[in-house]
């Protein structure tokens, strides 16, 4: 009798925090959906950032996984390779461990108290709040 073991292919490790530049960009991606260099260029025109630079850039980003390059037009068309949440969630975990021994109080109090909010901010928040801990609640029984 012979038996056929088949591999698993290895987990894919998650992208790389993407750096202060490299958000700007998701930031436009994710807001315009799938762009050119030239458009994401445009885009970025108030920073005076070169043509070359943002190519550059973005095909960095792609090589990282951060963003996906379709060929199928004649302009590379770049998008972003992850939900804007799951990178937010990746960057709040990182500056949770990083900054705040791991404690989400801590988080959030430095969150609330670094700039002034609304009424309307507070109300949503609170709301938010309660959302999670009737979803929390009930996951716990």
């Amino acid at each position: 009798m012979v038996f056929l073991m088949t591999r698993k292919p290895p987990p894919t490790p998650p992208a790389p925090l993407p750096t202060e530049a490299e958000l700007a960009i998701l930031n436009i991606l994710w807001t315009t959906g799938p762009a050119t260099v030239r458009e994401v260029h445009d885009a970025l025109s108030a920073k005076q950032t070169g043509y070359t630079t943002v190519l550059k850039q973005m095909q960095v980003m792609s090589e990282k996984g951060l963003l996906q390059r379709s060929e199928r037009f004649r302009s590379h068309v770049y998008a972003a390779a992850l939900p804007k949440e799951y990178t937010q969630q990746q960057l709040t975990h990182n500056l949770l461990h990083r900054a705040f021994d791991g404690s989400a109080s801590n988080l959030v109090l430095g969150a609330l108290s670094s700039k002034k909010i609304t009424a309307a901010e507070l109300a949503e928040i609170r709301q938010i709040l309660a959302t999670f801990e009737d979803t929390f609640e009930k996951g716990s029984r």
